[in-house]
């Protein structure tokens, strides 16, 4: 039987040999951290390469991505479907094994990482997951969900302030089966952090409220299992684990160096590293002995079959909790939902009612929240402006997790992130909820949301200059023109109480990505409608006022605009024009309807057309032409009541009257 050393090793060759043969990547992660990667996976990860979707397997999550060949060296070397060509093809154009990880291309891989930060965070979000799920489900002498979710962490993924706010929560909310393991290297990039990176970390995370273990050996094996003992161990608290490791640990002339952080080696120190780590292989060459060792083919197996007996006894004593639980893990939602929520909507445009649509939001939670379960939101410390707290909300506290609502804090990047590890996770429809500005701070998680194909749900309120007094620090303008800019991203900005509930529907239906739910904090009038109009809101784009024939004039608008567009379409009708509104709360939904649908609703042949909407013009140009007109702003806002707003901007029905007159 190999030694841990020599089990390791292979880890550090595929690595150096992966990155020499691209021509780029990052060796020094993957060798210095092999060490702890052999104790960690070996003897504890509870996991089945033949089954990468097991339910209660142990999350694995590199946050320190760039070292991506450490998890590719490991999904290889314990059996997942992942060849050793596909090793040799690091980084090349359609293999499994690209840059930094991404969840999707890889058997194994549960999050994509990149983004310092961010891995950690999706961590967390799997952790509460985890909890959540094991407090809703377990019953006594009945454990059917009990896993870990283990994070390797460098000094950079410390240094993003997006750790601050989710290991802090992490504290908060007693994650005893989450364990980080922080590469404490003392290389960055730019070199030796001890220039501009000197924080206690221990004290910090302390203060969050985790063990913590200091002064590990991230090269003594002994030491690391110790640690990983003390650490499951705890169960009230998560640990992160302090390793003390060298950077390249192995190359001669660059371990412990910034040099060999992002760049390959060279083959030179490569024959060099391959005498002191008496590694005596070609390159990609794994003996037969090493692949037994780290083989987890037959130990998973069994894993996951002692589990199933576990299940299957779980089954006949909760037969109804186990069919949920089932539904649940598969991400499927109830099969009445789409009947329900149909039955929903229909009775809201029989019944108008004139409110913000952010309350329409609310008043939908509260339809569908019954039917789902599933649900986990939460609010970035707005709850009671996002009104994304439902009358069946039960909070998730450290000692009764059962519960369907988080209150995230003051933490919008790091709730975004979280959101996709709860979904990443599976067992659940994340949303949350801030204002429409705020998704500044969390851009980069949303990004992430979509690249993954997350369906998590961005809630988010208090849109354009509508928020009114608060002024142009809080008036979101251009934020929409970005979310819109993102591939996969749904985005809806609905006109009234109908339209808010067909995009909550649309989002909670939606499987392949993520949605953005946009409202107001203003009333809005509700807009009628027959039910043809009402079946088509779902495309993103539909005639909401027409008139007879082919029109001379469409307006199109979104949001608290579409009542400017339909007031000024009665005024332009009065003065005998043809004028068709076009209401498009979606543009996304829209623009993927097919040719003849779009050209229905849009036809080509009429090009005087004017869009309303009260934020940043940019998008609305390849639905207006450069000809047409565009009624919005070029501008940041101003403080004032947004009545006030509205006409010192010239977002008025007036001027859309004007700018239709001037085509």
């Amino acid at each position: 039987m190999p030694s841990r050393r020599e089990l390791a090793n292979a880890i550090r060759a595929l690595s150096m040999d992966a990155v020499q043969k691209a021509k780029s990547g990052h060796p020094g992660a993957p060798m210095g951290m092999a060490d702890i990667a052999q104790v960690l996976w070996c003897d504890f990860m509870q996991h089945n390469p033949a089954n990468p979707n097991w339910a209660n397997r142990d999350r694995f999550v590199l946050s320190n991505g760039h070292g991506s060949m450490l998890l590719y060296s490991l999904l290889h070397l314990t059996g997942y479907d992942l060849p050793v060509d596909e090793l040799k093809q690091f980084r090349q154009l359609h293999s499994r094994t690209p840059g930094h990880p991404e969840y999707g291309y890889t058997p194994g891989v549960e999050t994509t990482t990149g983004p310092l930060g961010q891995g950690l965070s999706n961590a967390v979000g799997m952790a509460i997951a985890e909890k959540v799920l094991a407090a809703q489900f377990n019953r006594d002498s009945h454990t059917i969900v009990d896993h870990h979710t283990y994070a390797f962490l460098g000094d950079g993924c410390l240094m993003e302030g997006i750790s601050h706010e989710s290991c802090s929560l992490a504290g908060t909310l007693g994650l005893g089966k989450l364990i980080a393991f922080w590469d404490d290297n003392g290389i960055s990039i730019d070199g030796e952090v001890e220039g501009w990176f000197t924080d206690d970390t221990p004290a910090r995370f302390r203060a969050y409220g985790w063990q913590v273990i200091e002064g590990v050996d991230g090269h003594d094996a002994e030491q690391v299992r110790t640690a990983i003992e003390k650490a499951q161990a705890n169960t009230e608290t998560p640990t992160l684990i302090c390793c003390k490791t060298v950077i390249g640990f192995g190359a001669p002339n660059k371990q412990g160096k910034e040099s060999c952080h992002g760049a390959p080696l060279g083959d030179d120190e490569i024959v060099e590293t391959r005498k002191a780590l008496n590694w005596e292989h070609g390159a990609f060459e794994v003996p037969d002995d090493v692949y037994a060792g780290w083989d987890a083919k037959a130990k998973g197996q069994q894993s996951e079959a002692q589990w199933n007996e576990a299940f299957a006894a779980y089954e006949q004593a909760y037969p109804e909790l186990a069919k949920e639980f089932k539904r649940r893990v598969a991400g499927e939602l109830p099969a009445d939902f789409d009947a329900q929520a149909s039955d929903i909507i229909a009775k809201l445009q029989a019944n108008p009612e004139s409110i913000a649509t952010r309350k329409a939001s609310q008043n939908t939670l509260n339809a569908f929240g019954p039917m789902l379960p599933e649900l986990l939101g939460g609010s970035a410390d707005l709850a009671g402006s996002n009104l994304t707290i439902w009358d069946g909300s039960k909070g998730v506290e450290p000692g009764d997790a059962s519960g369907n609502y988080l209150y995230y804090g003051v933490r919008e990047f790091g709730m975004s992130a979280m959101m996709n590890g709860i979904s990443l996770h599976g067992g659940f429809r994340a949303y949350g909820a801030t204002f429409l500005i705020f998704m500044e701070y969390a851009r980069n998680a949303v990004r992430m949301a979509a690249l993954m194909k997350q369906p998590a749900i961005f809630v988010y309120t208090h849109d354009s200059i509508g928020l009114g007094e608060d002024g142009p620090t809080h008036q979101a303008v251009e934020q929409v023109v970005a979310l819109r800019a993102t591939p996969n991203l749904d985005n809806w900005r609905p006109c009234d109480q109908v339209e808010s509930a067909v995009a909550w529907k649309a989002s909670l239906q939606r499987t392949d990505g993520p949605s953005t739910l946009i409202f107001t904090r203003q009333g809005l009038p509700q807009q009628e409608r027959d039910d043809k109009m009402l079946k088509n809101v779902e495309k993103g784009g539909y005639i909401l006022k027409d008139c007879e024939g082919t029109p001379e004039i469409i307006l199109i608008a979104t949001g608290s605009e579409v009542q400017l567009a339909v007031s000024a379409a009665q005024t332009l009708t009065d003065k005998g024009q043809a004028v068709r509104v076009v209401s498009m709360p979606s543009t996304d939904v829209f623009d993927r309807q097919d040719a003849a649908y779009r050209e229905a609703v849009l036809p080509a042949s009429v090009t005087k057309r004017v869009a309303v909407e009260a934020l940043a013009k940019d998008c609305w140009y390849k639905y207006v032409g450069t000809q047409g007109a565009i009624i919005g702003m070029d501008s940041f806002g101003e403080s004032a009541p947004a009545a006030d707003l509205f006409k010192h901007f010239n977002i008025t029905a007036e001027a859309v009257v004007d700018a239709a007159l001037s085509l």
